[in-house]
Order: structure tokens, then sequence, then C-alpha cells
């Protein structure tokens, strides 16, 4: 379990682990037989991770749902899977209207092109902190200067500015990496080398917390701006992560300076119809310790107001405020939507 001051995170991690209803308390009851009562009333509930390997009754899932508290139904290893939603989720039409109307207009043409900044930007935040070249700021003029008579060929050109300077940036933060386990070069899905697939569970972790954050702000997750729309592709998904891969590339530099070798599994796993592949993998033991820092990162803060008090906020905190924000501009509530950036406190960093 973890609690921060007003609210408190359940989380099932370890495998015969049980979650009921009794009484107007949440209940885990583990393996051995220990106990933990969490009453609904007492302390808000924010979030349940059910990882494979326990259970949960019928009774806690429908009072999860009527509370609306979100779960994150997980692998063992960590890999988010599925989560429960409300049916009273999309209940709101207005918002998702305006979106629909915005993804046709000049201003879903000025939403992808923030995102594309807002990106790089980010981008530049790692790149000055850990002493690397930066991208400078002539790429802002560059993004604002594209037009074209379609979305299509926006997206297009955005994304072959994003990927040149990305693939800069990851050239050099990854020298901030072993020598024996630094990868030649970003790969994406099904990469072959840890390092590579490291950032693909981290990033999958994000994708989570982002999806959960747009249904929140009852947008919908698979019309995006920058990201094409596709079947099975939650493109606005795809869109926000845009924005705080960053948070996650400077945690993971952090975290991934201290593995060697040995901290890595190969496995033969399939690549295709009737071919086999290798490809490595962090150990369990350095999964599990992966996936607890990672948990810990999203708890912790940025020096980035929160939208009513306070000077700062948590990772996951300010992702669902930039979807509130977001989803208010596009209801025309706001004349401007500019993403906030900002890098993690560093007393605060893992």
């Amino acid at each position: 379990m973890v609690h921060g001051s007003k609210t408190q995170k359940i989380i099932l991690d370890s495998q015969g682990s049980y979650l009921g209803m009794e009484k107007g308390c949440f209940v885990v009851k583990g393996r051995k037989g220990n106990s933990q009562r969490y009453p609904l009333f007492e302390k808000e509930i924010g979030e349940v991770i059910l990882k494979s390997g326990n259970a949960v009754s019928t009774g806690a899932l429908a009072s999860l749902g009527f509370w609306d508290i979100d779960v994150m139904i997980m692998t063992q290893r960590g890999r988010p899977v599925a989560m429960l939603k409300s049916l009273e989720d999309d209940s709101h039409v207005k918002t998702r209207l305006c979106q629909y109307e915005a993804y046709n207009s000049e201003k879903g043409i000025i939403i992808a092109k923030q995102f594309v900044i807002s990106k790089l930007e980010g981008q530049n935040l790692v790149l000055r902190k850990h002493g690397l070249r930066s991208h400078g700021f002539n790429f802002k003029e560059k993004i604002e200067n594209i037009h074209a008579e379609t979305l299509d060929k926006i997206r297009s050109r955005l994304h072959g500015i994003e990927g040149r300077y990305s693939e800069r940036y990851f050239n050099q933060i990854f020298q901030l990496l072993p020598e024996p386990i630094r990868p030649e070069s970003r790969k994406k899905f099904k990469a072959y080398d840890g390092i590579n697939n490291i950032y693909n569970l981290a990033y999958e972790m994000l994708s989570w917390k982002v999806h959960r954050a747009l249904i929140k702000a009852k947008l919908e997750p698979y019309l995006g701006f920058l990201h094409s729309v596709q079947y099975g592709k939650p493109s606005l998904v795809c869109d926000f992560m845009e924005l705080y891969r960053y948070l996650v590339d400077d945690f993971l530099i952090n975290h991934c300076r201290n593995l060697r070798t040995k901290d890595f599994i190969v496995k033969t796993e399939p690549i295709g119809r009737k071919k086999q592949g290798k490809r490595e993998y962090l150990n369990n033991l350095q999964t599990k310790n992966l996936m607890m820092n990672l948990t810990n990162f999203f708890e912790s803060y940025v020096d980035i107001p929160r939208m009513k008090v306070g000077k700062r906020q948590s990772v996951e905190t300010l992702i669902n405020e930039e979807a509130l924000l977001f989803a208010k501009n596009l209801r025309d509530e706001t004349e401007n939507w500019v993403p906030r950036n900002g890098l993690l406190k560093n007393k605060e960093r893992i």
C-alpha cells in the first residue's frame, strides 16, 4: 500500500493476496493470513492496482466502480493490460463533440503543432540538465511555419521534424549510460536490447496514466491530432505521452546508470511466422525494482503550480490536470493551451 497526505493506493503485487469488501472497508488479505483494512470514507482511495496471481471479490469491484476509484490490472511483471471504467464516464458528451469539431478545423492543426513543440522543449530540459547539446530554439519557428492543405500532410511534416530531433536527442542521452549496456539507437516496438525494452516498459506505464487521465477529463482517447486515427490505436493517448516522455527519460537515465550486464536475461521469442529471435530483458528482481521505482516516480514532485492551490505537484497529478486544461480549451473555455514543462525536484528524485 502507498499513501500520501490525502489519498491511498492499494497495490496487490504479492501473489496469493485477496481484495474484498467488509462493512465499509476494503480488506486486503495476504497468503499468510495477514490482513489490512482501508475504511472507504476515512481517507480517499485514489487507485487500486491488481497484479495477476491475486484475487478480488465482485463486491469490491462494484464498490470501486460505484465510487469511481481508478483500477489498473497488470501482469505479474508490471505490464498494464486493462482498467475498470465506470459507465458514467461517457455521460459528458460536449467535450467529445468539441474534440471531433477541432479535429477537422484549424484548431486541430494548432494542437498538433503544440504537441511537437512541447515535446522538444521537454527534451531540451533534459539535455541541458545533463550538460548535453540542446535543440536550440529554431525548431519552434520551423513548426509554426508549417503549412499544408490537410492535417495528414501537416502531420507528416511534423513527424519528420520530431523524428530528426529525437534521434539526435537519444544518441546523446544514451551516451550517459554504461558502455556495456548502451544501445546504438532508440528502438520502439519489439526491441532486442535490454535498455530499449526498459524504455518501452516505462512508456507503457506512462500510457496507462495518460489514458486514465483522458477518460477522467471526458476526452476520446482514440481521436488524436498529431498521431493518425487507426483501428486499435489510442492516438490521443500517443499525443499526450509526447508531453511527458522527457520526464520518464530523465528518470530512466538515473535508474539505468546503475545497471550492469548481469542484471539482464535473454529470452527466445517468436518474431514472425516460423521465426524465433532473442530479446534481452531485466531479470525478475530488477524488473520488480524498476516497477517499484516507477510507481514512486509518478508520485515525485515537479515545480509546476497546481490549478487551484500549491506551488508544486506530482507527475501523476500534472498529467491529470493537463488533460482537464486541454478539455477546457477544446470547449473554448480558455483561449490558448500551452502544456506546462518542468523537471523533478532534485530532493524528490529517485
